[in-house]
């Protein structure tokens, strides 16, 4: 038996949060609860499980304190049940635990219990309206590390304190009391449940009532929304980026950097400095002493090398992410994948890993993510290939490197109907989509690529570029936008001129003319239709199309398998290393 957790006063009587565990307690999943591990990360866990872990009690230690923070800050209050207003429906409570390891070393540093109420009993227009909460994307990330490297800014990373239920809840609600917890000193805890009156997590609105919360105490304290990235916002030269309850301050000042969290403390913000920035979203932010920030994210990698008991030193590496000789179909002759490994767990830690620091794999990522539904022999083969590189490649990721007198630069390329394979042709309409691949640099530093397979059939090689190159600049736009607004808060983006440019490099002679020169002929019309929406970038001047060889171009690696010595030529342009 645990010691009482905190008193509450409920009709001048003193009751007490109780914990009761014991040995044989496992909490089974007796409301019908989803009962499984979170087979993506074997550190996230239900009650039921944790309690089965050797680890057992430093969780139990973990939710006691997050039951005492939650009635500290009075998220709720214990009432009776006939209190409960007739027809509310009492929403279940549920524990989700979790090991929070170092990015670098993999280490346990921090046991997470959260509190949650049971989000998937809320009904639509009774519990809940609106649940849409914007989030910070990596390129306003990598934006931001990259102004960080040009301009030398200090930065903060700042911890919200149990940010959630900082806000005040949007609808009543009522909630049973947690598993592992009784009240003390009644006859019958059951009789008994709790009223909501903080935004506690699990609610279906609960990041959405939190963002808007932040901006309003943000806009307290001087801080202006950005327009063109409802996450990012500024006060003076500071620069502030928001990714739900994680975010990072950065600056010319560092006093006045902390001058600023104290105003947003005192505005009842509970938050802590966690000093500058070493790891953000899973990500190692290492700062060099040559001018450089080395992106890492080595335990993932190692976590995936598990997961495909790859992680022994017995195992050959390869130098390539894929096979150049052969490309991934359907595969519809083959037999099944053997299941030997999760396939649609690994791809989505791979694919968490391509999107944070590695461009390097994002060709062969996104070919085996298109197989997660019907995996076959050869899919498994070629997650098991690119493991194989990662393994080799371990302590590799992105290095951001500045060049103060380059701007925005978009690398275009795209592989027209790449995927051809006359066998599967009348099966598979995939066959013939198109892949591209773009780069967008900003003074020299990569903040967004992609590769990304077509939605439309495309009837030409220079038809495949144009719509690679409507894409990138759909992506490239509210960058140079959002650098705009950055430029006018003081920040000089470039030390030769005073606009923001954008330069975008095609390797196809075609899509070049189509582009800087629009003739509306019955051939070229919907292609004309489709570049319309940067045309008026390009009479401004603003955007510039320039040719490229093939051979010199990055964006190559993205649209399809290459030989070993132009891979490692163009991973050198992108990845730094």
């Amino acid at each position: 038996m645990m010691p009482e957790i905190v008193d509450q006063e409920i009709e001048g009587e003193l009751f007490s949060f109780q914990a009761l565990f014991s040995q044989d307690d496992t909490f089974t999943d007796v409301d019908g609860l989803l009962a499984y591990k979170a087979k993506a990360d074997p550190d996230t866990m239900y009650l039921h499980q944790a309690l089965k872990e050797p680890d057992r009690d430093q969780f139990i230690q973990a939710m006691e304190k997050e039951v005492y923070q939650q009635v500290d800050k009075k998220v709720y209050s214990i009432i009776k049940r006939s209190e409960v207003p007739t027809g509310a429906t009492i929403l279940p409570a549920v524990w989700a635990l979790r090991r929070k390891r170092d990015v670098v070393t993999g280490m346990i540093k921090k046991y997470k219990a959260r509190l949650n109420i049971d989000g998937s009993r809320m009904i639509p227009g009774v519990h809940y309206d609106l649940t849409y909460a914007p989030v910070a994307g990596w390129a306003a990330v990598r934006l931001l590390l990259a102004l960080v490297l040009l301009f030398c800014y200090h930065t903060i990373q700042l911890d919200y304190v149990l940010a959630y239920p900082q806000a005040p809840v949007e609808r009543d609600l009522y909630m049973e009391l947690p598993k592992g917890f009784t009240i003390k000193s009644v006859d019958n805890p059951r009789d008994y449940v709790l009223h909501i009156h903080k935004n506690i997590y699990g609610q279906k609105q609960a990041g959405r009532v939190w963002f808007y919360f932040l901006k309003e105490k943000l806009e307290s304290v001087g801080f202006k929304q950005s327009v063109h990235d409802e996450c990012v916002f500024f006060k003076g030269k500071m620069i502030y980026v928001l990714y739900t309850d994680d975010s990072i301050l950065a600056g010319p000042d560092q006093k006045e950097l902390k001058r600023t969290v104290k105003q947003m403390q005192a505005v009842g913000l509970d938050l802590t400095m966690e000093g500058d920035l070493t790891d953000f979203l899973g990500i190692n932010i290492d700062r060099h002493d040559d001018g450089t920030i080395h992106l890492t994210q080595p335990n993932l990698i190692n976590q995936i090398l598990k997961d495909l008991r790859y992680d022994n030193d017995d195992i050959a590496i390869k130098t390539t992410p894929g096979a150049s000789s052969r490309l991934l179909s359907k595969h519809n002759g083959s037999a099944p994948f053997d299941n030997s490994f999760h396939y649609r767990s690994v791809i989505g830690k791979i694919y968490y890993l391509e999107r944070g620091c590695r461009p390097d794999i994002s060709y062969m990522t996104h070919q085996c993510a298109r197989f997660t539904s019907e995996p076959k022999v050869e899919h498994g083969k070629a997650v098991r290939w690119l493991a194989r590189y990662l393994k080799g490649t371990m302590n590799k990721g992105l290095i951001l490197k500045p060049d103060p007198n380059k701007s925005l630069e978009v690398y275009v390329d795209s592989d027209f109907a790449g995927n051809w394979d006359r066998e599967l042709a009348g099966q598979d309409d995939a066959t013939a989509r198109s892949r591209h691949g773009y780069v967008i640099y900003f003074a020299g530093m990569p903040i967004v690529w992609k590769s990304q397979l077509q939605q439309e059939i495309c009837l030409s090689s220079t038809e495949a570029e144009v719509t690679g190159l409507s894409y990138a600049l759909r992506e490239a736009i509210p960058i140079m936008e959002l650098l705009k607004e950055i430029q006018s808060q003081g920040h000089k983006i470039q030390s030769k001129t005073t606009e923001v440019h954008c330069k975008v490099f095609e390797d196809n002679s075609g899509a070049v003319e189509i582009a800087k020169f629009p003739k509306y002929r019955p051939r070229t019309k919907h292609l004309n239709v489709r570049l319309f929406h940067f045309r008026s970038y390009v009479d401004r001047s603003e955007i510039t199309i320039h040719s490229i060889k093939s051979e010199d171009q990055p964006a190559d690696v993205l649209t399809k398998p290459l030989s070993e010595q132009l891979f490692v030529k163009h991973r050198k342009k992108i990845n730094g290393w």
